[in-house]
């Protein structure tokens, strides 16, 4: 029986990633929780409610599991409503309790990497047009200014917004994210003022923290032809270029493409200080002449694709290799923020996430730069308006008693974060299944 270890650099960061809205609990005051109010917005009618119960303290046990499971790192994010919720109103207690969670992670010898923008908006900001009023760049920048000052004793580690072009895909291209659009000019100026946004941010961030590292956290998703179609070709580069590049390359050259838009934005250029990935699967894309509201494309996963139990993620470790190689041409470090799946199951995440792993580790072994890797998620949270149906977490989550199991994927996951390593021990011992996949190869090249 082949044994073997794939060891990762010293100093690797391991960790799981959250966001504030999705495990808190009872965030009354931004506009997803207005929305989840309007009937029909959330499958299966579901409300985050009391989510995971971190606000009312249940952040305190869930990071002992962190640390219990080996982690290094831990990627959280900060309820903006909760710091500021009223335009004219700054609510002190809500960032000590912020300041409190990162100590937490510090105490118990943790990496806090700290979100400033993950999806929510305080319920004033959206009811004055939100990402679309150019005025957000200035209020984003008096928060931020706000919420790093009060934290940068304890943190040095920022993302300052989550996924823009999910956020604008979501809200403003009729992906069931509040404010419920359909309209391509708002979906433009939302990208670009979140640009201009993250600049601004990274400016004050470094004038208040000279040794900060400020990056973004991009979604990947990598549209492929589905055929050889010109217009299949040419709707797949359109969305290639408006929902993986233009954000990312803005901030490399200062100048925002997205074809159907273009606009110089200098500030915004070499505002990164290592480069955040979220990479859950790739898709296959081909024009639709009956789909002018999704700019004529059709998107889905490839027939023959492995797919999770709810057919939401697809296990596609040839699509993160090749996310890692682009995120490579940008010459920064790389931290891989977000990456895992749903599974009710268990066993596919198992899967999903060893093939996942090895496949960074083979970039890695390509010198490419990668320091640490978050997977989504720690304990199963609210997705979203796919409520609470898509169990990512390494822990399960009983909504009514908020009690907490460990998975198998946990047990896995645990023993990668200890060795700074993926063994034939591990596999053996958490997902035996796996280890004729793993190591019954004739070869294991790079």
């Amino acid at each position: 029986m082949i044994r073997a270890s794939f060891t990762f650099p010293a100093g690797f960061l391991w960790g799981c990633a959250t966001s504030s809205h999705q495990v808190e609990g009872n965030n009354i005051h931004n506009d997803w929780w207005a929305w989840e109010q309007e009937l029909g917005r959330i499958l299966n009618g579901d409300r985050s409610g009391k989510a995971c119960e971190w606000w009312a303290g249940r952040w305190r046990e869930d990071f002992d599991r962190a640390k219990d499971g080996f982690q290094n790192a831990q990627r959280i994010s900060i309820e903006w409503s909760r710091v500021q919720p009223e335009l004219d109103r700054w609510d002190e207690g809500a960032l000590d309790r912020y300041r409190q969670m990162v100590m937490g992670l510090k105490e118990r010898g943790m990496v806090p990497m700290v979100t400033l923008h993950h999806f929510t908006n305080p319920i004033w900001l959206a009811e004055m047009g939100g990402w679309e009023n150019d005025e957000v760049v200035t209020l984003f920048a008096e928060y931020t200014r706000k919420t790093v000052d009060a934290l940068k004793a304890h943190c040095d580690f920022w993302v300052t917004i989550n996924e823009p072009n999910v956020f604008m895909n979501g809200g403003y291209l009729g992906d069931g994210f509040p404010p419920g659009k359909n309209d391509i000019k708002a979906a433009i100026k939302v990208l670009t003022n979140m640009v201009k946004a993250h600049a601004k941010a990274y400016e004050l961030i470094h004038e208040l923290q000279a040794e900060a590292r400020v990056g973004i956290a991009h979604h990947w998703r990598g549209f492929m032809p589905a055929n050889n179609g010109f217009l299949t070709k040419r709707v797949a580069k359109l969305y290639n270029t408006a929902f993986n590049h233009a954000f990312a390359e803005t901030l490399r050259t200062g100048r925002f493409d997205a074809q159907i838009h273009k606009e110089d934005i200098p500030q915004a250029k070499g505002t990164q200080d290592y480069f955040g990935i979220n990479y859950y699967a790739r898709e296959e894309i081909a024009f639709d002449l009956f789909k002018p509201g999704s700019m004529y494309a059709n998107y889905a996963y490839p027939k023959d694709a492995e797919l999770s139990d709810s057919g939401f993620v697809a296990n596609d470790p040839e699509g993160f290799r090749e996310c890692i190689r682009w995120a490579n041409s940008f010459g920064l470090p790389i931290y891989i923020t977000e990456n895992g799946t749903d599974d009710s199951k268990d066993a596919f995440k198992r899967k999903y996430l060893v093939d996942h792993i090895l496949a960074m580790w083979r970039e890695v072994n390509h010198n490419i730069p990668i320091k640490g890797y978050f997977y989504w998620s720690l304990v199963d949270n609210f997705e979203w308006n796919l409520g609470w149906e898509r169990p990512f977490g390494l822990w399960e989550l009983d909504l009514n008693s908020q009690q907490r199991s460990l998975r198998d994927s946990g047990k896995l996951y645990a023993e990668i974060c200890r060795t700074n390593t993926l063994s034939s021990d591990a596999i053996e011992a958490f997902a035996p299944e796996l280890y004729e996949h793993v190591f019954g190869k004739a070869e294991l090249s790079l």
